[in-house]
């Protein structure tokens, strides 16, 4: 299965940007405020997010917020 890799092992993945969006997404703030937050276009944070959900392996924000939160 696709999500049997450990989440700290993905998360040793993403860059240090995609941490700082990530933990926005997790906490369900909006593209809009997280790319005025971090000085950055919108669009910027969509391709971002995008990369955490791959490199993560969810599809959705939901998913996302639970594997972070599994962390504790």
């Amino acid at each position: 299965m696709a999500n049997d890799r450990p989440i700290d092992a993905l998360l040793s993945t993403l860059t240090p940007r995609e941490r700082d969006v990530m933990h926005y997404v997790a906490m369900g703030t909006p593209n809009k405020i997280i790319a005025a937050e971090l000085g950055v276009s919108q669009r910027t944070i969509e391709a971002h997010r995008a990369r955490c959900f791959q490199k993560l392996r969810v599809r959705n924000a939901v998913e996302l917020a639970r594997r972070v939160m599994a962390l504790g």
